[in-house]
Formats: structure tokens, C-alpha cells, sequence
């Protein structure tokens, strides 16, 4: 019902900043949440930050608070994640998804990006 595809993820030395992108289709995406989650080498998946389907609430795991920052362009179909001050372990496949709420659940995301690898070297 929605697709998502990402983009803007590459290779970054530790300390500078990258952005990334999903875009959705146009259909419903006016109507969801939008998450970002991150799967590190030998770790499980994990959540990194949502926000509401208006812009207006936003959640960040701890790891990157004051680091990252999510926004979307409704207008634009798209979300982004700003990456600041990125750190060796925020190496990863960062996925996107989408929600019918701002949460922090994987479970309860209904939509998946394919994921976009980002790596962050010493």
C-alpha cells in the first residue's frame, strides 16, 4: 500500500554529518508516522527516532539525542534523518518505516524500506 525507498547513505569519517532520505509513495503517506531503525554488525535491529504524522512529535533513542534529528516534507512524500557528530558505532543499515503512530515498537510498523548502509570510519 506504501513503498519506500531510501537513499543518501555512504561512507563518513567519524565526526561529520550525513542525511538521509526515504521517500514514500504518495498515497497514504500524509497519514503515517515515519521511523528510522538501524541494524549494527551482530546486533539486533534497533529503533533510532519517529515522528508524527504532522511534524509535531518526535522520539529519539538516547544513544543519539542531540546528534540526529528527523523531519519529513509532507508536500514531498519524503522523511529525512540529519546524522551529526556520527560516531564509529553508528555503523549500520538504517531502515525506514512507517506507522499509524509515532512509536518506538518495531512490531508495530506496517511498512519497510529495503535499508541503506551507513559507515562512519575512526
Amino acid at each position: 500500500q506504501v513503498q519506500l525507498v531510501e537513499s543518501g547513505g555512504g561512507l563518513v569519517q567519524a565526526g561529520g554529518s550525513l542525511r538521509i532520505s526515504c521517500a514514500a509513495s504518495e498515497r497514504t503517506f500524509g497519514d503515517y508516522a515515519m521511523g528510522w531503525f538501524r541494524r549494527a554488525p551482530g546486533k539486533e535491529r534497533e529503533f533510532v527516532a519517529t515522528i508524527s504524522w504532522n511534524g509535531a512529535v518526535t522520539y529519539y533513542t538516547d544513544s543519539v539525542k542531540g546528534r540526529f534529528s528527523i523531519s519529513r516534507d509532507n508536500a514531498k512524500n519524503t522523511v529525512y534523518l540529519q546524522m551529526n557528530s556520527l560516531k564509529p558505532e553508528d555503523t549500520a543499515v538504517y531502515y525506514c518505516a512507517a506507522a499509524r503512530g509515532p512509536y518506538e515498537v518495531e512490531k508495530l510498523y506496517d511498512y519497510w524500506g529495503q535499508g541503506t548502509q551507513v559507515s562512519v570510519s575512526s
